[in-house]
């Protein structure tokens, strides 16, 4: 009896989870945008499931930091603040600076995979797709953290890549800031790949301090506006 019980549960509750990636996947790739909102009838009938299910992934990606609740307007895509990024970026240096540090014990497969991105990045910026340069330069730092073989926290990291795309989203002028990135991964990617891990942190550093400057300027100049 208590498995008949718990079954729908356990059901539930992945099909919640489901439909929070599917979520989370969108805001990833810039498909939702801050302050977008989540009307909860309209998504669940387009991802086919039931409202409790959406709900319940709604509050998932609450949980997550990726979504708000507003009084008499429901839930939306969450807009940062300084505050947001900065934790952000203290995220990935420990994430992305460990995995350049633990490179030495990926694997051959792991190690080629960073290319992938990177060279979809340099096609993408060579269309002026600026949008999926931001994608794929994410997808390139996913691949990094995977260096260190761990689904728990690629399954964090991916929460914090969400996070981070909500943050550049507030450029005004998405070419500015993504075109920088693009040399900047490859050059990353190419020491990795050649074993030449101090060279990779040390640029890795410079280039996370960079980026974390540059949002936390766009997210306090996108908040002022709002503001005033």
């Amino acid at each position: 009896m208590p498995t008949e019980v718990s079954q729908p549960a356990q059901q539930g509750d992945v099909a919640a989870a489901t439909v929070a990636d599917q979520l989370r996947e969108r805001i990833s790739r810039g498909a939702l945008l801050p302050g977008a909102p989540l009307r909860d009838g309209a998504l669940a009938t387009e991802l086919q499931v039931s409202r409790n299910t959406l709900r319940e992934a709604v509050r998932l990606l609450v949980h997550e930091g990726l979504v708000v609740h507003q009084l008499y307007k429901g839930a939306a895509v969450k807009q940062l603040d300084v505050s947001d990024v900065h934790d952000i970026y203290n995220a990935r240096r420990c994430f992305e600076l460990r995995a350049v540090e633990e490179s030495t014990y990926a694997t051959n497969a792991a190690l080629a995979g960073l290319a992938t991105p990177v060279a979809q990045a340099e096609h993408a910026a060579a269309v002026e797709r600026w949008t999926d340069v931001g994608t794929h330069s994410l997808r390139f730092h996913r691949a990094l953290v995977a260096l260190l073989a761990s689904t728990r926290l690629d399954h964090f990291f991916n929460t914090i890549v969400a996070q981070l795309r909500l943050a550049f989203a507030e450029f005004p002028h998405e070419p500015a800031f993504q075109e920088q990135w693009v040399k900047r991964d490859r050059e990353i990617c190419d020491l990795l790949q050649s074993g030449r891990r101090d060279e990779a942190a040390t640029m890795l550093r410079s280039y996370l301090e960079d980026s974390e400057r540059q949002v936390v300027d766009m997210v306090r100049a996108a908040a002022a506006a709002r503001q005033g």
